[in-house]
């Protein structure tokens, strides 16, 4: 069936809902180059003011994951993924994926670059000497069964039309629409096959949904695909209002992740991997405490072999920075605040993130948080530690920090990481 695109856009302008037939076509013909930028530039408009409810949200997911293929991987074991909507420090697939593995699931995790002040799992793992990111799909379920875990970039053909459309909400401020945002996520998530999804929904002032509520929303929408599309679904609402950890950036961050795998690490970190892993073996039908398996260092030994099979080293040194500034303490006290936001956009000036798809990254840049909301702190002594390899970045990355944190008398009220659970 064929309709014009401009009684499409027209219908949801005005406040219509869009049919069946219409969101098929409209998709299709975007993805095809027959429905013009400027047209779906307007309908993505239309649905960021006006919205869309269930249905349709579940129609246009399935949509554009039947833009392109659906991987159909052989593998012995139950498949689970995770995906996180992005924050400040989470380096959380590193430990999580290997982690879930040891424990008998397949995690089969297609993960992306940074934009902005969030960091991307790709940027982080491409500090390892040697570590590919592009395997092909004989590639990723050869390791799958041999490894049991794969992080890689998203395989050519998997929902072109979220790609083309991620672009297009890019520069036309449509980007903050939860159906949107909802079938972005999803219609990736489901294309790769797995029979169970964890979503690790952020909200703070480091993460895309800066409210509780807000992230209630998405998750709820998420879960709801999910369920309408049979892949069995949960959701954690996360803390993002300061960073995960005391590391941010790339090398930074895969250092920490090999403390976690080695039964160390910040606590917060230890915390949320173990949490998601529960979730994700709940989904897999494994009964395996996951604290026990990364206190044994299984995880760990899946984690080298991880890293091997796509070509890094896992005993390498990690890129060091050639600039290293210190920021002191202002004061003696208890460190009150640290926000997620102000320290991801730092990292990203020291050279840690992008502001541009093709730009390139800087595998030795980040900060090190060497105290944290409720530590004591003494006046001069080290709070952050600025790491890049273009010195003359960090005055810039000092201005984002400014505001950023602060000492007071009386530390905050402790919260844990997980705010809420959101399940079908």
């Amino acid at each position: 069936m064929t309709f014009a695109a401009v009684d499409v856009i027209r219908a949801k302008r005005d406040g219509g809902r869009l049919s069946d037939e219409q969101i098929d076509w409209v998709v299709d013909a975007y993805t095809r180059g027959v429905v013009a930028e400027e047209q779906m530039a307007a309908l993505a408009m239309a649905i960021f003011l006006r919205g869309m409810d269930d249905g349709e949200i579940a129609r246009w997911t399935g949509a554009m994951i039947g833009s392109g293929s659906r991987l159909s991987l052989d593998v012995a074991r139950p498949t689970v993924d995770k995906h996180s909507t992005g924050g400040v420090g989470d380096k959380i697939t590193l430990p999580l994926a290997p982690l879930v593995a040891a424990c008998g699931a397949a995690v089969p995790q297609l993960s992306g670059r940074g934009l902005g002040h969030t960091g991307g799992t790709l940027d982080k793992l491409e500090s390892i000497p040697g570590w590919r990111a592009a395997l092909s799909l004989d590639e990723i379920a050869a390791q799958l069964n041999s490894v049991g875990a794969v992080v890689c970039a998203a395989t050519e053909g998997l929902a072109p039309a979220d790609k083309k459309l991620y672009a297009l909400r890019d520069v036309t401020s449509t980007v903050e629409s939860v159906p949107l945002i909802a079938s972005s996520i999803m219609s990736k998530k489901i294309a790769e096959g797995a029979s169970g999804l964890v979503l690790d929904v952020k909200a703070g002032s480091g993460a895309f949904m800066k409210t509780v509520p807000e992230a209630q929303l998405l998750a709820r929408t998420l879960v709801d695909i999910g369920t309408a599309h049979g892949v069995a679904c949960t959701a954690l609402i996360t803390d993002m209002s300061t960073p995960l950890g005391r590391a941010v950036g790339n090398a930074v961050e895969v250092a920490e992740a090999v403390e976690v795998l080695r039964g160390g690490g910040p606590a917060d970190v230890v915390s949320l991997t173990v949490a998601l892993a529960r979730e994700m073996l709940a989904l897999a039908g494994i009964s395996v405490d996951p604290a026990e398996v990364l206190a044994s260092g299984e995880a760990y030994e899946v984690w080298a072999r991880m890293i091997t099979a796509q070509g890094g080293d896992p005993s390498a040194s990690l890129p060091r920075p050639s600039s290293v500034h210190v920021v002191p303490a202002p004061a003696s006290g208890v460190l009150t605040s640290l926000d997620a936001y102000a320290v991801g956009v730092a990292a990203w000036r020291l050279g840690a993130g992008r502001a541009r798809k093709e730009d390139p990254v800087q595998a030795a840049a980040g900060i090190l948080c060497h105290a944290k909301p409720g530590d004591a702190v003494v006046a001069g002594e080290p709070l952050l530690e600025l790491h890049t390899d273009t010195p003359e970045a960090i005055p810039a990355a000092l201005a984002a920090l400014e505001g950023g944190f602060e000492v007071g008398a009386e530390a905050p009220a402790a919260t844990g990481i997980v705010l809420d659970t959101v399940r079908p």
